[in-house]
């Protein structure tokens, strides 16, 4: 039976409209944390502690986060999530208030809070197959990718005003109330609720995390693509974290210049997100993502190679990295929605994550000594090659390239 209720569209948008409020005031406080931990430290050990902060928990609990989103209620964990992510907030709005913000206390929220994302962010994508209609996933997923590039837009204007205007506590405060309208959204929505014939019983953690690996492993086209998408990940997670190098060391910018940058590939995250929401993409959905991966390495190629001199075309570039984001991951997430069971998303989802995650420290690390030893352009020209690679797998291996065709929902006696 299928279990999509029939106003998925006003379930739909009332949840993203709490996560809306949500989102952007958790990016204005993602600005706001580092601009002051920049100001009160200066140490770029402490940012890239920070930044661990933000993927260890995810990389680190995916594989057992599953379990629990699969055995209970999604809607009841989402809104736990929101809730621990607003309690812990508040622990530092309060230590704002008695003077007592340390780097120390933020760094420990900063854990609790990306804990809290962990749960909260899988669960979110397991839940959307069950209020969507199978082919409207596409679409959905153009409109998310549009909600976060309207965020990362919005947020460093906005973070930049009340940052000169207000204390870290109110910024804080703020965050609090963007979750607890994500708790309310929630509240009010229905979702419906799924039943476990093979998951009565005690909870037995491990077992049940091998045995969402197994059920990754039986449908071996999106097992591939996962793998696949560790490459992308290990290229494009630390050209992220270079961009402002980028600009400000390599083309002799300012912080302005990198602003721009930033700016201007939002705006080409957030036209890419909706043209892929009206068009929906290509039947065969593994060749809109060969198509993002050719237009994101072409891009970086391109910034590799641009001479001190070219901001202005890294600016270009930038918009068509931005375009070419929402093709991969519009894709890349509904493929995995229809390819297994609802009642085993959540630990599919979280594993793959995970999967991907494991690079991120690698490529960071592996990013750092070479553009300290060989420039920082040559990084973007190496990412292009990785990317490129990723490009030529999803079409040579058949098993990944016709993964989308006659999609077979897996279950776990396959």
């Amino acid at each position: 039976m299928d279990i999509r209720i029939e106003n998925w569209k006003k379930n739909f948008f009332t949840i993203w409209t709490g996560q809306a409020f949500s989102q952007l005031s958790s990016s204005v406080l993602q600005f706001a944390i580092v601009w002051y931990l920049t100001d009160k430290t200066g140490s770029a050990l402490v940012l890239s502690a920070s930044m661990l902060m933000g993927f260890l928990p995810q990389g680190v609990l995916g594989p057992f986060i599953g379990v629990f989103i699969d055995r209970y209620s999604r809607k009841k964990i989402m809104i736990i999530s929101d809730l621990l992510i607003a309690a812990a907030s508040f622990l530092l709005v309060i230590a704002g208030w008695m003077g007592n913000l340390s780097t120390g206390l933020i760094l420990v929220v900063l854990l609790i809070r990306s804990i809290g994302s962990a749960f909260h962010t899988p669960c979110l994508q397991a839940v959307t197959p069950q209020i969507v209609p199978e082919d409207q996933l596409t679409r959905c997923s153009g409109y998310s990718q549009a909600l976060e590039s309207v965020s990362q837009i919005l947020s460093p204007a906005i973070a930049a005003v009340l940052y000169q205007s207000w204390s870290l506590s109110g910024i804080i405060f703020l965050d609090v109330i963007g979750a607890l309208i994500a708790v309310f959204t929630l509240g009010i929505t229905e979702i419906p609720v799924l039943v476990h014939d093979e998951n009565t019983g005690k909870i037995q953690v491990l077992k049940e995390a091998k045995e969402g690996f197994r059920i990754l492993k039986t449908n071996k086209g999106m097992l591939g693509l996962v793998l696949i998408s560790t490459l992308y990940t290990l290229a494009l997670m630390p050209t992220s974290a270079l961009f402002p190098l980028m600009s400000m060391s390599y083309f002799n910018g300012t912080s302005t210049n990198a602003s721009i940058v930033e700016i201007i590939f939002s705006v080409g995250l957030l036209i890419g997100s909706l043209v892929l929401s009206r068009w929906g993409g290509t039947k065969n959905r593994i060749y809109t993502i060969i198509g993002s991966f050719l237009l994101m390495s072409c891009s970086l190629f391109v910034s590799g190679m641009l001479p001190p001199s070219g901001f202005a075309v890294f600016v270009v570039c930038a918009f068509f990295m931005g375009i070419s984001g929402p093709f991969y991951w519009g894709m890349y997430t509904p493929l995995l929605q229809s390819s297994f069971e609802a009642k085993y998303l959540g630990r599919v989802i979280s594993l793959s994550s995970s999967i991907r995650l494991i690079t991120a420290p690698i490529g960071l690390s592996l990013s750092g000594v070479f553009a300290e030893v060989y420039g920082v352009e040559n990084w973007f020209f190496i990412a292009g090659v990785l990317v490129l690679f990723a490009a030529f797998l999803c079409f040579a291996v058949p098993v990944v390239r016709y993964s989308d065709h006659n999609v077979k929902i897996v279950k776990a006696g396959d």
